[in-house]
Order: structure tokens, then C-alpha cells, then sequence
């Protein structure tokens, strides 16, 4: 069984180093690739202000966040969710670093540093999906044909639950199936493809009395009548051409 964990956060800005903070953590769980409907989402007190630019896209302002748990409170259930299984993340190092900035600061209990290189980033396979093409992720839906009418705001939850469809796309269109296994692309086009049924011989239902009508008119035709090379004496067919 291969679990992952589809991930997404949003921030006070976009400096995690410089100090700003998480505000919103969303995950999706995926087994075998397909979603659980199993989420985890919290919204997180940052303790500072949140940008000007920062809140243009996210819509997370001060005042909603200030009743909010601070990371320490929600870290313990957050990788609880986790546990130990695989991040998938779009531009991975701008949320690892942020989530091990956030474990930096709680000292001697933090929770080990995530290693990006255990990481799927989603952008990185985009980019060697699609070369010079736009990969963020609006850009990445539209290809795909995903819809993203709820998007009005960046939302780390919903983007999370977007990114896993996005994600699915990128590993070839793999769709689930009934036995919750996965289907690839080119088994669903094989599985739909027209089904060629052999010829079966045909044996025609006539009584005694209809065969024996039937030959005498047969006979009436000449040589060259089509259906001698279709109905036999004995009403059974004949190979044709």
C-alpha cells in the first residue's frame, strides 16, 4: 500500500528565513493515488502581522487569526496525519522550508527537519512534463481540465485537494477503479476500444416440411442463385466469400 500525503500552506509572506510564518496547513491523503476523502486543516496564529501582498492572496487577515492555535498546539496532530508517509508538494522547498523553520523554533521538541529529497515536488515533475510551458498551479488545472470555479482565494486545504487531481495528471492520468485499485490511461482506452465478435455459424430453424419447400424453390433459381452459398440442403450455412 503507498500512502501519501498531498500538502499545502499558506503564509504571513514569502520569507521563511526573514521570519514570516505559517498561517494554514491543508493535506489530502492518497492511497495507491486516489483520495481517501481523509483531510487534515488547520489555521494557525502567527504571532505578526500578515503582509499586504500575502493577504491580496490568501484573504487570512489579522483578526481572523488571532484566536487561532499556535503551531506548537496543532504540530503534534499535524504529524500525527502524516505519519510517515511520502509529501507530495507543488514548489516544495518554499513550503519545507516553512514547516522546518516552524519545528525550529520549538526547540528540543521539535520533530526531525523534512528532507526535501523525500519530497514529490509536483512543480519539478511539471517542468520535466511540460518544458517553457507555465506549471503553477492555475496554469496546470487549465491544461488538465480541472475545475477551479471555488478558487476566488487561495486556500491551503482546497488547493491541497486541487494539487492531488493535478498530481494524478502528471503520473499519466491514472483514474480509480471499482476494486479501488488504479486504471491507467491506456487501459481505459483499451478496455473502451470496439469488441470484434468472430462469425457464428448460422443454422437456420425450419421444420422438415419448410426445408423441403425451400430446396425445391431453391432449385427453381439456377446455378448461380446466392442463397445456394448461403442455405445448404440441410439448412445449414455455407462459407462465403
Amino acid at each position: 500500500m503507498l500512502r501519501e500525503i498531498v500538502l499545502d500552506t499558506e503564509t504571513t509572506g514569502t520569507d521563511a528565513k526573514g521570519g514570516d510564518r505559517l498561517i494554514e496547513i491543508g493535506c489530502v491523503e492518497l492511497i495507491n493515488h486516489i483520495q481517501t476523502g481523509a483531510t487534515f486543516h488547520r489555521y494557525v496564529n502567527p504571532t505578526r502581522p500578515v503582509s499586504q501582498g500575502a493577504f491580496a492572496v490568501h484573504g487570512l487577515s489579522d483578526a481572523f487569526l488571532a484566536d487561532k492555535p499556535v503551531f506548537a498546539d496543532i504540530v503534534d496532530a499535524f504529524r500525527a496525519f502524516c505519519g510517515d508517509a511520502r509529501l507530495v508538494i507543488h514548489n516544495a522547498p518554499f513550503d519545507v522550508g516553512f514547516l522546518n523553520a516552524e519545528f525550529a523554533r520549538l526547540g528540543a521538541a521539535a520533530p526531525p527537519a523534512i528532507e526535501l529529497d523525500a519530497v514529490v515536488d509536483t512543480l519539478q515533475m511539471a517542468r520535466r512534463k511540460h518544458p517553457g510551458a507555465a506549471n503553477n498551479l492555475d496554469a496546470l488545472c487549465a491544461r488538465y481540465g480541472i475545475d477551479t470555479s471555488r478558487r476566488t482565494k487561495h486556500g491551503a486545504l482546497l488547493d491541497a485537494q486541487i494539487l492531488a487531481e493535478v498530481y494524478i495528471e502528471l503520473l499519466g492520468g491514472k483514474q480509480a477503479s471499482l476494486g479501488l485499485g488504479t486504471v491507467s490511461s491506456a487501459q481505459m482506452a483499451a478496455a473502451s476500444a470496439p469488441v470484434v465478435v468472430a462469425p457464428r455459424e448460422f443454422r437456420a430453424r425450419l421444420t422438415a416440411e419448410e426445408g423441403a419447400r425451400h430446396a425445391a424453390f431453391v432449385a427453381t433459381l439456377g446455378d448461380g442463385a446466392i442463397w445456394r452459398h448461403y442455405v445448404g440442403e440441410d439448412g445449414a450455412s455455407s462459407p462465403t466469400s
